[in-house]
Parts: C-alpha cells; sequence; structure tokens
C-alpha cells in the first residue's frame, strides 16, 4: 500500500486535462500557517466543485497533488503512514505492490528524512482510508519575540556585562516535517476536522512555548555573537546581521530545547525591530567611540593639534609652570601619538580605563664638564654672546619663533632641542 508517482512538477497539459477530481492543499492560507489538511478539487465525485471542503479522507485510486515548497504526510490513528516531498501528482493505492509510501526526492530533506521515517513508519497493514496533510517548508515569517526586562550578557570586547531590552522578529523553517508533526503538533490538529497549525496564532499552546524557549534563550545567543571574533566581537553589528544572529538564536535554541534534533525545526533569519541598552552600556559605548576616535591616523592629528594649542598656551600664559609644560609637552606627546597608533583591543581599552601610577620625577640630565663639551658650538640661531638664562617673555616668545621655525623645515629637531634645553636651562 502507498502511492504511485503519476508525474512529476507542477499539474498541467494532459494530466490537468484528465484529472478533473483530485486532492491539494487549500487556497488562501496564511504563510505563517504549518500544517493544513488536504481538501478535494473539482468535481468532487459529481457533487459540484468544492475547493474549501475539510474532507482530507482518501481512498483507494485517490490523486493528490503535491506543490512545490511542501511535503504531504499521511496518518491513520496518528501513525505515519505516508510522506512524499517531491513537487508532482501521485495516486493512491492500497493494494499496487509497485507502490512506494515515502517519495524523498533528491532535496535537502532526503539526507535527513530517512532516519525520521524509518522511526514514525506505521508498524502494520495500513487500511484503506488515510487522512492526508500538507506541511509547510518554505520560511515562515512573521514569529516575533521580545522582552519587558533586561536582558543582560557577558560582552568579551567590553570586558564586562552588558544589557539591553529588545523586539524582533525571525523566520522559521520545517527541515525535518517527520519530526514536526509527531515531536511538536499537537494531536488537535491531526484530527480529519481540526483546525490548521499556525505559528502566528498566539492562542495556541504550542507557539507559546516556542516564543517562551526564544526569549529564554536570548541572553546566550547574544552572547555567542558578541563573544564570536568573527563578527569583530562587536554588538553594534547584531540590528544588521540577519543571519549572523539567526544562527546564534539557532544554537541557543538548539543547546536548550532540542530544535532540530527533537522537533525539525531551524530558525533562519532575523530582525531587530529595536534594542535600548541600559544606562551602563550606553556609557560603555560612549567611551569606546571616543577609544576608537582617537586611534590611528586621526588620533595622530588630535594629538599635535592639541600640543599646538598647549604651546601656544603656554606661551601666551608664560612663568616657570608653563616652561615646564613646555619642556616636557614634546616629549610626552611623542609617546603617546605613537600608542594611538596601535589598534584599540578589548586588552587596550580595559588597560585605557585602568588607573595609572603617577609619572616618576623627571632625571635632570648631567652637563658634562670635559672640555669637548664645553668647545661645542651653541646654534647659529643663538647670539653666543648673549645670556645663558633670558628671563621668562624672552625664552617663551623665542621657543615659540623657534618652534615655527622647526614647523616650517628651517631648521632641525636637533637645532630646536639645544635652543629649548638652553632656553629653559637644562
Amino acid at each position: 500500500m502507498g502511492f504511485i508517482k503519476a508525474f512529476a512538477g507542477a499539474l498541467g497539459g494532459t494530466f490537468a486535462d484528465q484529472w478533473k477530481d483530485y486532492y491539494g492543499p487549500k487556497q488562501g492560507v496564511s504563510e505563517t500557517v504549518a500544517l493544513t489538511k488536504a481538501v478535494p478539487y473539482g468535481t468532487n465525485a459529481n457533487r459540484g466543485e468544492n475547493t474549501k471542503g475539510s474532507e482530507n479522507i482518501i481512498t483507494n485510486g485517490s490523486k493528490i497533488m503535491v506543490p512545490e515548497g511542501m511535503a504531504l504526510i499521511t496518518l491513520q490513528d496518528g501513525a505515519v503512514t505516508g510522506f512524499i516531498a517531491e513537487p508532482g501528482g501521485f495516486i493512491f493505492s492500497s493494494d499496487d505492490p509497485n507502490s512506494k509510501s515515502m517519495f524523498s526526492g533528491d532535496g535537502i530533506l532526503a539526507s535527513t528524512i530517512g532516519q525520521s521515517w524509518e522511526r514514525f513508519k506505521f508498524g502494520g497493514m495500513p487500511g484503506s482510508q488515510q487522512t492526508a496533510f500538507y506541511v509547510n517548508l518554505k520560511e515562515i515569517p512573521n514569529n516575533k519575540f521580545g522582552t519587558s526586562n533586561i536582558v543582560y550578557w557577558d560582552d568579551a570586547y567590553f570586558g564586562t556585562q552588558v544589557g539591553a531590552i529588545m523586539r524582533g522578529t525571525y523566520t522559521l523553517k520545517i527541515v525535518d516535517p517527520l519530526l514536526f508533526v509527531k515531536n511538536f503538533v499537537p494531536m488537535t490538529y491531526l484530527q480529519s476536522e481540526g483546525p490548521d497549525f499556525d505559528f502566528a496564532d498566539m492562542d495556541s499552546d504550542a507557539g507559546n512555548q516556542l516564543y517562551t524557549e526564544v526569549v529564554s534563550t536570548l541572553s546566550a545567543a547574544f552572547a555567542k555573537y558578541t563573544n564570536d571574533p568573527d563578527k569583530g566581537n562587536r554588538m553594534s553589528k547584531i540590528q544588521s546581521d540577519q543571519l549572523g544572529l539567526a544562527q546564534a538564536m539557532s544554537q541557543a535554541v538548539e543547546e536548550a530545547y532540542g530544535w532540530k534534533n527533537g522537533r525539525g525545526l531551524e530558525i533562519v533569519k532575523t530582525a531587530i525591530l529595536s534594542i535600548e541598552y541600559d544606562e551602563d552600556t550606553k556609557a560603555l559605548m560612549k567611551d569606546v567611540q571616543k577609544a576608537d576616535a582617537l586611534s590611528g591616523a586621526r588620533g595622530n592629528a588630535f594629538m599635535q593639534q592639541s600640543v599646538a594649542r598647549g604651546i601656544e598656551a603656554a606661551g601666551n600664559n608664560g612663568g616657570g609652570s608653563a616652561m615646564a609644560f613646555m619642556g616636557m609637552g614634546m616629549n610626552a606627546s611623542g609617546g603617546m601619538m605613537s600608542s594611538l597608533q596601535q589598534p584599540v583591543t578589548p586588552s587596550s581599552y580595559q588597560a585605557f580605563n585602568q588607573p595609572q601610577p603617577a609619572p616618576a620625577a623627571p632625571v635632570q640630565p648631567q652637563v658634562a664638564s670635559t672640555p669637548a663639551a664645553q668647545a661645542q658650538p651653541a646654534p647659529e640661531v643663538l647670539n653666543e654672546a648673549s645670556p645663558a638664562a633670558p628671563s621668562g617673555e624672552d625664552a617663551t616668545a623665542k621657543l615659540l619663533e623657534m618652534k615655527k621655525l622647526l614647523d616650517a623645515g628651517a631648521i632641525s629637531q636637533e637645532d630646536y632641542d639645544k635652543v629649548k634645553n638652553k632656553l629653559l636651562g637644562i
């Protein structure tokens, strides 16, 4: 007992003329419907056209149409008696020795459905009457998830816990129809007069169960995504990476509830409709933005501008503290700029936020007393007969003048350092 393949592909041509009476899926069902009954089409045994009938009881000789993107399952007393995953036309036969109970085709289901068939197939001799149902194999959209409270997870980039309130949708795919029907669909929907199984029906206990399980695994899913080096460890990518987050969510629900191996379900794509981070996470994100802005060439230019403004302010204010700043600023800024050019990593960001020890007091260089050192000439830009330590205002003006010459390339860094050291009495 089983099915005989009459033709492959869509119903058309000669078979369309011959098949005046056959079974197929209901028309106009929602795209979120996962399971629907087979209904009679055509003349319906001379009782008039009927495409809205609920009688999905097929008998010997019944013709069955299986459209693309659907699978047909026949049941008897809740046990699976037949399965077709190939698009085309089939004839149900209860006595033909050449009939087959399973057509898996060569698609993506062929490699997985065999094991489930052996597990769930009817154990005895099926009767001549079967109930027929269609299972949706396309992506089922608009499955919602969301939280009313903050969801927290450990983030590798920040090196701490972050949190957010979020709302979104995901698409679902039935990758093993036999597992789905036997292990997840309630028996209420597997009766000849049962309703369609619709994932969008929030009154359905099965639909609510999926919603609850997804929400309960969001923390693990977000942690998997943001801590994946292939994603750059950046949670800001979550809202635009539909496939990446879907993979993380699918892994999370599989590990916690066995969706794929136990129910034949898999999350395919996601869409984040809104996400609101908590205040602590917002503050961390602002700090990271600042650190990113000061890295690389942009940070180098920013630091050069800051040093130039500091020297200008020191020249305008004068005094010993200003002189000390100018004496230290050029050397200190060089090291700072070189460090800013290094890429920002989680470890460097954490070190940036840790309290740093106070710098040690600068060691004054020893003035050489050898005749050779004393005989070295001063730069040409200085009058050798002038005093070694000019007044504060003269030294400031002179140093600013020398800085302009250095920036213009008129003098070398070595000339500038010699002038600076002499003006500051170092």
